[in-house]
């Protein structure tokens, strides 16, 4: 057991070990980022959806009202 900690000592302790832990966190933290950015963007499109069909409806609502009237004439 102790040879392997050791084995797993000396490899962790290389340059190239390092490199390769670092590189692989900062592509942790660039996934984490983008899926963040892409989650950001759809709740933007769908505020912008949802505030669209509530503009629609109330226009929709005017042209009604407006409809009622001219069929009450």
């Amino acid at each position: 057991m102790s040879q392997a900690i050791e084995a797993y000592r000396g490899i962790t302790a290389t340059n190239e070990f390092r490199s390769l832990e670092r590189l692989r966190m900062r592509t942790q933290h660039d996934e984490a980022q983008a899926l963040e950015n892409a989650r950001r963007k759809e709740r933007e499109l769908w505020q912008d959806v949802a505030t669209e069909n509530e503009r629609l409806n109330m226009e929709n609502e005017k042209l009604r009202a407006q409809l009622a009237e001219l069929q009450g004439r």
